[in-house]
Parts: C-alpha cells; sequence; structure tokens
C-alpha cells in the first residue's frame, strides 16, 4: 500500500520536492496574477472604503475569467457557480424551487471536471501547435555554420519562452560574400515569431538580387515598414558582410545591441556605430561601420 501511494504520489509531481512544487506554484501565479491584472482597475480609489474596493476588484476579476472562456464555457461556469454557491436551488423550466435533496455539490463538482477538462484539452493541442512552430522556427535557422578557410563561425540561441522572435543566418549572397544577420522582433511569442518569419524569407529572396549591403537593407527595410502596423511590430538588426579573402567587415546596426568585435590583437572594441531599427520609417539613414 506505501509503495502504491509512493509510486502515485511520485507520478503526480515527477519527482519534484515539496518546497520546488510551491515555488512553481507561485511563479505560475504570478504569472496567471499579471495576465489578471492587466483587465482589472488597480487599486482603491481615494476615500473608497476597503469593502467597496475589494468587491470592486472581484467583481473586475470575475468578469476577467469569463471572458476567457468561450461563450458556452461561461455559462457552464455560471451553472456551477450558482450551484455551488446556492446548493439547494433546483431550476424547472423557467422556475427555481428549493430542494434539500439535490446532490448540488456533486453536479457543480461535475461541471467544474467538464471545464477542466476542456480547458485541459484546449492547452495539449496549443502546447502541440507550440512545439511545431519551434521546429520550423528551428528549420528556418541553419543547423551547422558554413565551413569557410580562415574564418570559425559558431552561434546558439535558447529563447525565453517556447517560440521567440529572434533570428539569425549566415550564408553566400551572389557576390561571394558571406552575409551576417541577427535580428530581434519586437514582442515574444508566437506573434515574433510569425512576422519574423515573413522577415527571414523576405531577406533570403532580397540578398539573392544584385546590390550592395545599403541597397540589401533599405530594400529590407521598406518591407519591414509594410509589416510593421504604423511601427509597433519594428525589428532591431544587425547584418554584415564579410569578404573572406581579404577579411573586411562591413556592417549596418538597425538598432540592436552593439556587437562586440575581438582582433587579432586580442582587442576588444563595441560597434557602436547605428541607427533606427528595420520598420521604423522607411527614408531612415544608414549608418555603417
Amino acid at each position: 500500500m506505501a509503495g502504491g501511494i509512493r509510486y502515485f504520489w511520485q507520478r503526480i509531481s515527477d519527482g519534484i520536492a515539496i518546497q520546488q512544487l510551491w515555488e512553481q506554484f507561485r511563479a505560475e501565479a504570478v504569472a496567471g496574477y499579471r495576465l489578471y491584472s492587466k483587465e482589472l482597475e488597480s487599486g482603491l480609489s481615494e476615500g473608497e472604503p476597503r469593502r467597496k474596493g475589494f468587491w470592486r476588484v472581484a467583481r473586475g476579476l470575475f468578469w476577467a475569467m469569463m471572458m476567457k472562456l468561450s461563450p458556452a464555457r461561461r455559462v457552464l461556469l455560471l451553472i456551477a457557480l450558482v450551484i455551488l454557491f446556492m446548493p439547494k436551488v433546483r431550476i424547472d423550466g423557467e422556475n427555481f424551487h428549493f430542494d434539500s435533496n439535490c446532490p448540488a455539490l456533486f453536479w457543480a463538482g461535475a461541471i467544474l471536471l467538464v471545464l477542466l477538462l476542456l480547458e485541459l484539452a484546449d492547452r495539449v493541442t496549443m502546447k502541440r501547435d507550440l512545439e511545431i512552430a519551434r521546429e520550423i522556427q528551428s528549420w528556418l535557422m541553419p543547423s551547422a555554420p558554413p565551413e569557410i578557410p580562415g574564418v570559425d563561425i559558431a552561434f546558439a540561441t535558447r529563447p525565453a519562452n517556447t517560440v521567440a522572435g529572434d533570428y539569425y543566418d549566415v550564408f553566400f549572397r551572389p557576390n561571394e560574400r558571406l552575409l551576417i544577420v541577427v535580428t530581434d522582433m519586437a514582442g515574444k511569442n508566437v506573434p515574433a515569431a510569425l512576422l519574423n518569419a515573413t522577415l527571414q524569407a523576405s531577406l533570403r529572396a532580397l540578398a539573392a538580387l544584385p546590390g550592395s549591403l545599403a541597397e540589401l537593407v533599405d530594400r529590407v527595410n521598406h518591407y519591414a515598414c509594410e509589416q510593421s502596423l504604423q511601427g509597433r511590430r519594428f525589428t532591431t538588426a544587425f547584418l554584415a558582410e564579410l569578404e573572406p579573402r581579404t577579411g573586411c567587415l562591413t556592417y549596418v546596426n538597425a538598432g540592436h545591441n552593439w556587437p562586440i568585435l575581438r582582433r587579432a590583437s586580442n582587442a576588444i572594441e563595441r560597434l557602436e556605430t547605428g541607427g533606427l531599427p528595420l520598420g521604423i520609417s522607411a527614408g531612415a539613414a544608414l549608418l555603417f561601420g
């Protein structure tokens, strides 16, 4: 019996210690609070009684939770809450009756369990879709750096969430120069990843056309401006062209973090020359380094 309970607990908790489970719950509670608090009025109004403020916040929280559900699930949740807090009420057609023999708690629990199963199914489906999106995003990035005599290239990324708005690439252009790209789309998760995928496709297509790095960045910037939702979805980017034979590096920093250059003498410097992110202004001046 004890072994069965221990196995059951190990399976439920994934072997995580109680303290770690509590920390995980706290982190999830904080994340949930942030989600709902965006739709709540913050704090008590000046001079407002605390009791009145509590009910106002509770009402706002109730509606924030309800509006996250589909209409059908809202009705189910409302029925469950009514049964739970008014266990002796029985609905018969359009009339309400008090029935002390009605198994209210059972039906309320059953409805809440059904809602939990439906929400869990949605979460599993969403998780599966996010995993597919993560795989597709990884396909868009090079799996291995190109082998170039005299040049060592390495890259790695670790998204904060399942998918992210970060993108990097290394490939040769028709002029036999190596194009190095690092970008970060404003925002997080799926929207940023989708927009970054479109930017990656346009960048690859435009890079195949003849022209200098300046012309390439200008074309990409015009495309980004058309897709930026009036500047709300801009992209910071670092684009550089490397001439393998001479080691000459030409770059454009469009609002991205300053890259660090380590020279053969081990001297380190930041490439601080830069301009506006892509998607802000179609006529933005380009600053080259």
